[in-house]
């Protein structure tokens, strides 16, 4: 069974600003909970993202047991949309859109994750049990960081 998440938060930076954050894997680990464990592995020295980019990671999920994770950037369109699909990892099919519409409040960021786990029927059972509720928080703690990172100054007025 194919799950699907969807997110939306406005940011209040330009463009650019969003595009750079979002598009470099490496900011990852700062907007991801710390008990996922997430690490970066591969060396991509700073290049800008391109359709065929491969990203390897490490990730901690569950219970601390760490797994693998390996994503391909299958499309880009500069400072629009861009979208990781998993190669290998953790989920039976992961495709994770993140769009970025430019407003009159900076950028409107959406995040549209659709996703199967392995298992049949004791995938479903776990995903019912934990794994959208774990979902949910690691994007959940990512809007609290992004509100922090993009919109602290507009928090204060």
């Amino acid at each position: 069974m194919v799950y699907q998440l969807k997110k939306e938060q406005q940011l209040h930076c330009d463009l650019r600003l969003a595009w750079e954050f979002f598009s470099s894997p490496y900011n990852l680990s700062r907007i991801t909970p710390k008990d996922i464990g997430f690490k970066v592995l591969s060396e991509l020295h700073r290049v800008p993202i391109y359709e065929g980019m491969f990203i390897d990671y490490e990730v901690s999920p569950l219970w601390g047991i760490p797994l693998r994770w390996q994503t391909k950037i299958t499309r880009v369109q500069h400072q629009q949309h861009f979208v990781d699909f998993q190669q290998k990892g953790p989920y039976k099919w992961w495709s994770h859109h993140h769009e970025f519409i430019p407003n009159e409040n900076g950028v409107l960021m959406k995040d549209t994750v659709h996703y199967e786990l392995p298992f049949g029927v004791l995938g479903r059972i776990a995903h019912g049990l934990v794994v959208r509720k774990k979902l949910e928080a690691i994007f959940n703690y990512r809007e609290l960081a992004l509100e922090q990172l993009f919109n602290q100054s507009m928090l204060k007025e």
